[in-house]
């Protein structure tokens, strides 16, 4: 199987993954479903603690999305955000 074809696998290598942009965009979701108030109130007010620390130790996105991904999904789906859902369940896979 040539490279081209060859289905991307995050056992072999990230490279191509996009991970980190990914984890980006997903925490954009997450910072925008917050500010406009989505979601239960309760996952909004955890997630912006959790953003609090996450800047006072200095980790990066995907670290977050890696030690948030449960509670990610029960929040998206509290906003009905099928495309947080999405973009987070395919960083799970691949990144995760």
């Amino acid at each position: 199987m040539n490279n081209q074809t060859q289905e991307q696998d995050r056992y072999t290598s990230f490279m191509g993954l996009s991970c980190d942009v990914n984890a980006d965009r997903l925490i954009q979701m997450l910072d925008t479903n917050i500010s406009t108030e989505k979601g239960e109130y309760r996952w909004q007010e955890y997630f912006s603690k959790k953003r609090q620390e996450q800047v006072q130790l200095n980790h990066d996105n995907l670290n977050f999305v890696g030690h948030q991904t449960n509670t990610l999904y029960e929040y998206f789906a509290s906003c009905e955000d099928a495309e947080a859902l999405e973009l987070l369940y395919k960083i799970e896979q691949q990144c995760c």
